[in-house]
């Protein structure tokens, strides 16, 4: 406990999004191959969503897998899907006993339907959970995302369920597939690399942007406190100036 004293928990982040990134490289490092590193992603997994309940954040999404991680090699995808299925089936009562509910965004029905039945099955054991919403981002781009909005948005409006003059933020967050959660304020890429990698483009316009040079395979409790702890530090203006932000702070009465 006494590492998370040095956050304050009148601060914390409400929604936190990572780019698990580096698994490849830390096992390349290691003389091992890609899918070594993916299976040792899996600790990180497991330790960070831990932290997450320990710590009190309410949301975690997790770009798990891209639209653009279809063109790897075949070898290495085909893996990838075999380790989701395994990893689901192998962590789902310790989901259900640390009180993790397990959503999921993007192309649900490209996903090999063997994913996709173990997924629904871990979401159903899951949904009367109430502590971390887990969200894996799976066959996600966010480029998909807005498209896929639009042409729903327009199908509306063509049959008259909505009209132009209605389309606004608000309406236009009703049809992404992370309308049911907050907006991320902070979030995390590992392994050095400062992109966004199409990673919930609208969703992240006032995030709070963290890189580190740590693997993922090695991202644990203490790194993402560092994170939070540099979050906590930052000001938040969301276009206002400083002066206007510190003019809404309540004042303490001595």
């Amino acid at each position: 406990m006494d590492e998370l004293q040095a956050l304050d928990n009148t601060r914390l982040p409400k929604h936190i999004a990572i780019i698990m990134d580096g698994n490849g490289r830390w096992a390349k490092e290691r003389g091992e191959d890609r899918v070594y590193g993916h299976h040792e992603g899996v600790l990180s997994v497991r330790d960070i969503v831990n932290a997450c309940g320990e710590i009190g954040i309410q949301y975690l999404t997790l770009y798990a897998f891209s639209t653009e991680n279809w063109n790897r090699p075949k070898e290495e995808v085909n893996a990838l899907m075999e380790l989701l299925v395994n990893t689901i089936r192998k962590e789902i009562d310790d989901l259900k006993k640390n009180n993790v509910k397990m959503h999921v965004i993007g192309d649900f029905e490209s996903l090999p339907e063997v994913c996709q039945r173990e997924l629904n099955e871990a979401k159903e054991l899951t949904s009367m959970n109430t502590g971390v919403n887990l969200i894996l981002a799976l066959s996600y781009s966010s480029r998909w995302e807005i498209v896929r909005a639009t042409q729903k948005i327009a199908q509306d409006a063509v049959s008259g369920v909505i009209r132009v003059e209605e389309i606004d933020d608000n309406l236009f967050r009703q049809y992404l597939t992370t309308s049911e959660f907050p907006d991320p304020e902070l979030m995390i890429r590992t392994s050095g690399e400062h992109r966004i990698s199409n990673y919930l483009l609208y969703q992240l316009a006032y995030a709070e942007l963290y890189f580190t040079n740590v693997h993922w395979p090695e991202f644990r409790k203490p790194h993402l406190i560092e994170a939070i702890a540099n979050y906590q530090q930052r000001e938040r203006r969301f276009g206002k100036t400083s002066e206007q932000i510190q003019t809404n702070i309540p004042q303490h009465v001595s």
